[in-house]
């Protein structure tokens, strides 16, 4: 069964913090692959994980870069996962197919839109009747993350 983390952006934007769960994810050993909602976003966050923070190097790729075997995170808006990996996180409302053969899933939201606070509800009521494990995290005044719910 995939565990469902639902993360609430309160603070800081997608693309910080998304940096900031990457980073942890690959460290723990996981492949992850983000999955957005166009291919403007994607390569919108492309960029910006490479400008984000001069300190850090987080190696990803998307379709454009290819190799996807050679990345620990691919960027896509398709429902692919060319790099094996055993995290899906899904930004921007992208569709949420085939969540099921992932380990882990995580859902990021912006608290500070509403219209994306009402689909990840949506989200949080269809994964709940699909009898998923849910957890529900959201950001604190420093941008880290503080679990809220089961």
């Amino acid at each position: 069964m995939t565990d469902i983390g639902f993360y609430h952006l309160t603070k800081t934007p997608l693309e910080q913090a998304l940096l900031r769960l990457l980073e942890k994810a690959v460290e723990a050993g996981n492949r992850v692959v983000v999955r957005s909602s166009s291919e403007e976003r994607v390569a919108f966050l492309n960029g910006a994980l490479w400008t984000n923070d001069a300190a850090s190097f987080l190696p990803h790729g998307t379709k454009n870069e290819g190799n996807a075997e050679c990345h620990p995170v691919w960027l896509t808006s398709e429902i692919e996962n060319p790099i094996a990996a055993d995290v899906l996180v899904l930004t921007d409302g992208a569709d949420t197919s085939s969540y099921e053969n992932y380990k882990r899933c995580l859902e990021i939201f912006d608290g500070n839109d509403e219209q994306s606070v009402m689909a990840a509800r949506e989200r949080w009521k269809t994964y709940k009747e699909a009898d998923c494990s849910l957890t529900y995290w959201q950001q604190n005044d420093r941008g880290g993350w503080e679990k809220k719910g089961e």
